[in-house]
Order: C-alpha cells, then structure tokens, then sequence
C-alpha cells in the first residue's frame, strides 16, 4: 500500500466541503486501497458527529455517509489496518457515535476517557469542560478542579 489519506482527506471524500472537489478529483485518478486504522475510523466518525452538533450535517447524512465508507471497506477500497490500540479505539469510537453530536467532544478527549475506562479508574480529573461531560456520560466521577 503506498497511499495514506488522513482524516481530513476522508471527511472531505466522503462529505461535502471546500476541498471534497479536489479530493474526489484525487480519488478518481488514485483508486487504489486505502489504509482504514482504528485511528482513522475515530477522527473520521467524531468529525462527522461533530459536523451534527455544529448543524452542518443532518443525522441521517451521517448515516448514508459511514454506509458508503463501510461499503467501500467491503469493496477493497479501504482496507482496515490495525497498530495495536484496538480495544482503546473501539471502545472510543462507541463514545463518540453516542456522545459527540451532543457534547462536541473531541478525539483526545475520547481517548482519555476510554483510556480510564479500560483502566477501571473511578475518578477523573480534568479541566476540560467537554471532556468532563463525557466522562460524566460513561460513569466516570469527575474530580471537580
């Protein structure tokens, strides 16, 4: 595999911005698999839910959207690639599909608190107000600082 397109490229591909013209225009002429890390499948689902929160996406785009990118998943054109943190991206993935539309909770802050919670810890410290209601949101005791 020689091609690696971030998550903005992919939000750009699969959405609709400034830049998917380009990014559609790259991808015809580049139609070879692309890597899909666990990386990639978060940033690229927070962004589409954090596309929800801020109105410039209905829900159900979001939904036609990720099924064009599971479907591309299945066709090659995406090709799952994994460097080790499964479980802490999948359970972080989980959060933002439940939580980012309404919180706007970032990526970091998602893998902090799956972090803590894969670690089974009970408090959470932070001064991040986003990042205190999401751990809020999956039973974490926030440390109020």
């Amino acid at each position: 595999m020689r091609h690696y397109a971030d998550t903005s490229f992919l939000f750009s591909y699969y959405g609709s911005d400034a830049n998917s013209p380009r990014a559609d225009a790259w991808r015809q002429s580049h139609p070879v698999p692309l890597p899909l890390t666990p990386l990639h499948r978060l940033e690229l689902r927070n962004a589409l839910q954090l596309a929800v929160f801020r109105k410039s996406l209905a829900a159900h785009e979001v939904g036609e959207i990720w099924r064009t990118v599971e479907s591309d998943v299945r066709a090659g054109l995406l090709a799952e690639r994994d460097f080790g943190l499964d479980r802490l991206f999948h359970d972080a993935e989980t959060l933002a599909a439940n939580h980012t539309s309404q919180i706007g909770t970032r990526s970091l802050d998602i893998l902090h608190v799956t972090a803590a919670l894969l670690l089974g810890i009970e408090e959470f410290a932070t001064f991040d107000q986003r990042q205190q209601a999401l751990a809020t949101r999956a039973w974490l005791r926030v440390v109020a600082l």
